[in-house]
This record gives structure tokens, C-alpha cells and sequence, in this order.
């Protein structure tokens, strides 16, 4: 049971840190990392897995949120919002690559929803870019400890 907190706990911190919520599963990683107590690959299976699934949501509400733009509530004014897109279609796809980024990483993934990225595409480039990052938290941690 303690086993399944650990790794389902790192899942959720992983998703609710690719949000747009405040969350540090780089942290919560590391400190599972050096309990010892785990598999390394399981640590990285549920932080890569939950964090590419909460870029998703971002994606997913890029996708939806658009048509309220016009709205007085909505987050973003629609010249930061057309300048986000005119950045998005100059580096394209590519871009997501840098996903992992703190606090532009999250936007850009919200962004390509709303440019309407293929979501096979976006899942291959976005778990890419999450992999490289838990990858080198891993290896930072392991070589340190």
C-alpha cells in the first residue's frame, strides 16, 4: 500500500505540476528517488506519465476554451492571445520540445490546443520533452545522493 501511495502520489503532483496549478513533482521525485525504497523506472513511468497527462489537460482546454474569447472573464486579452498564436505558427510543433520549460512550458501546451495540434503529435513531443527532464532529475539526484 505504501508503495502504491508513493508512485500513485508522484503520478498526481507530476499531473497537477503540468497545469497551470502550482505543483513540484521535480522535488517529490528526488526525495522518492533518495528514500531508496522504490523502483527507479516506476518513479519515472508515473512522474512522465502524470506530467505528459497534465499537459494534455492544458491541451484539452486550449482546444475548448477559444470560442469564449470574446468573453470579459476570459484569462488572456485577445492581443496576448494572437501574439501567442503568431509565436506558436512561426517555431510550430517543434516548440513543444520545450514543454518542460517552468513557467512558459504550460501556456505553450495550452496553446497548441487551441492551434489545434494533432494530439498524437503533441503526446510524442510533449512525453519527449518531459522524459528528457525527469531523465536528467534522475540522474542529477542519483549521482549527488
Amino acid at each position: 500500500m505504501e508503495a502504491f501511495a508513493a508512485y500513485g502520489g508522484l503520478f498526481l503532483v507530476s499531473l497537477l505540476a503540468a497545469t497551470l496549478l502550482p505543483a513540484q513533482s521535480e522535488a517529490a521525485l528526488a526525495v522518492l528517488l533518495l528514500n531508496g525504497s522504490y523502483s527507479t523506472g516506476g518513479l519515472l513511468i508515473a512522474a512522465i506519465t502524470g506530467n505528459t497527462l497534465g499537459s494534455m489537460v492544458n491541451w484539452g482546454l486550449g482546444r475548448s476554451i477559444e470560442h469564449y474569447r470574446t468573453r470579459r472573464w476570459f484569462p488572456v486579452s485577445a492581443r496576448q492571445l494572437e501574439r501567442a498564436q503568431r509565436g506558436y505558427q512561426r517555431y510550430g510543433r517543434w516548440s513543444l520540445l520545450l514543454s518542460w520549460v517552468p513557467i512558459i512550458g504550460d501556456p505553450l501546451t495550452m496553446i497548441a490546443g487551441i492551434m489545434r495540434e494533432p494530439l498524437p503529435v503533441f503526446l510524442l513531443l510533449v512525453g519527449l520533452a518531459k522524459a528528457g527532464r525527469y531523465l536528467v532529475v534522475t540522474a542529477v539526484t542519483l549521482n549527488w545522493a
